[in-house]
């Protein structure tokens, strides 16, 4: 037996090994640019290899229509419906209605207390007349009256609703759809158009709290150093294709889900080191109230009538709004300063009382009450109909009628 390294081992052809390598190499090369100067690169032919991609197909539609109907049965089962996002897109036509002819309507304009809490159907049966929704949870109304006071077809009636941490700090959480409304494509209206109508009437999971990065974000991951987990404000409400609002009922009925929500509130109640300091707090507070002020006398020098309202909250929530912006140097202030009148929760007794399971928002049975109570006010003191405040001269005397019953 001959050794590994015995030198009388038989002799390797190690040119034939070398000629070898380089025909299996050339078999599989590919020329390049520099290998053929002034030749177009061949295309590299690969056969496909048979297939039943007909089965294939349909088993990919099975598995596709299942994880899709486990997704949405999985969701159901928690309590979720189908209903119409707060997008904005849905925020978008609504807008256009006031440059479309209905520029002499009531809008409503604030954060999530007057979107959630005033019932757009109520309203229109008390009324006569359907307001048109133009609130954004989370986000100051200040730059939605500056809009319409730069807007000539809006000659109505406006609700501005003041939550006091959102307004005088300056909250814009949702203030991009104004750029969004003033740059809207074609095809954004398209698209918004096809998901009102074939995805999400039917869908509950079409929901952004619902997404799957977003579930996966709110996992309970460990924190990491000095940064602990922020919870992020989960689904609170129903949205109707015309963004009449109500609270969703398992904030109401799931006792698990409203201790939830009060906790991620809780959140921003204890006082933190990345609060603002209070020359700073002022400061915004200050600039908020003087761009309003500028947004009311153009709204008002066009005739259009201008009402503040202070929503509900209570609890905790109240607790925090006071010691953040008492009523004094800020409610009081605005109303001072804009010569605009306002309705505030704790001035009348039929605006308290009221559930708010959460602290910050009406259940939706108390939000009926809320918007009737509103509204009475509202033509009682501040927006009487033309009947009620014509007037007629008798011997030059001008003398008010009686009020219509």
């Amino acid at each position: 037996m001959h050794s590994s390294i015995s030198s009388s081992d038989p002799a390797v052809n190690v040119a034939f090994v070398h000629d070898a390598d380089a025909h299996e190499r050339a078999i599989h090369a590919r020329e390049t640019a520099s290998d053929r100067p002034g030749v177009a690169q061949p295309v590299p032919i690969r056969p496909v290899p048979k297939q039943p991609w007909a089965k294939i197909f349909l088993g990919m539609l099975v598995l596709f229509a299942s994880l899709l109907g486990g997704w949405e049965w999985y969701w159901r089962d928690f309590g979720a419906t189908p209903g119409y996002r707060n997008s904005f897109g849905l925020w978008a036509i609504q807008r256009h209605r006031i440059d479309a002819g209905e520029g002499n309507a009531t809008v409503i304009i604030g954060a999530s207390r007057v979107y959630f809490d005033i019932q757009l159907d109520l309203w229109e049966k008390l009324d006569g007349e359907r307001p048109i929704q133009l609130a954004f949870e989370g986000t100051s109304p200040l730059k939605f009256a500056e809009d319409l006071a730069g807007d000539p077809n809006f000659t109505g009636r406006l609700l501005i609703g003041i939550a006091p941490e959102v307004f005088f700090g300056g909250h814009g959480y949702r203030a991009a759809t104004l750029k969004y409304f003033h740059d809207e494509s074609p095809s954004q209206r398209v698209g918004q158009w096809l998901s009102m109508h074939l995805v999400e009437p039917f869908f509950a999971f079409y929901e952004p709290d619902y997404a799957l990065a977003t579930v996966i974000q709110r996992q309970p991951w460990p924190d990491r150093p000095g940064k602990p987990t922020q919870l992020d404000v989960r689904k609170l409400a129903v949205t109707e294709a015309d963004r009449n609002t109500h609270m969703w009922g398992k904030v109401e009925d799931d006792a698990g889900y409203r201790a939830l929500t009060r906790k991620i509130w809780s959140q921003d109640f204890a006082p933190s080191p990345d609060d603002p300091k209070p020359e700073e707090s002022d400061k915004k507070r200050d600039e908020q109230i003087d761009r309003m002020v500028k947004a009311v006398a153009k709204l008002r020098a066009r005739g259009v009538k201008v009402l503040f309202v202070r929503p509900p909250s209570a609890g905790p929530y109240l607790e925090y709004d006071n010691r953040l912006f008492p009523r004094a140097t800020s409610w009081d202030v605005l109303l001072a300063k804009s010569g605009a009148q306002g309705i505030h929760f704790e001035d009348y007794p039929e605006m308290q009382g009221y559930e708010q399971p959460e602290w910050s928002h009406l259940a939706y049975a108390d939000a009926k009450r809320f918007t009737e109570a509103l509204h009475t006010i509202v033509v009682r003191d501040f927006w009487k109909p033309e009947t009620d405040i014509a007037k007629q001269t008798i011997e030059g005397d001008t003398i008010p009628t009686q009020p219509s019953p």
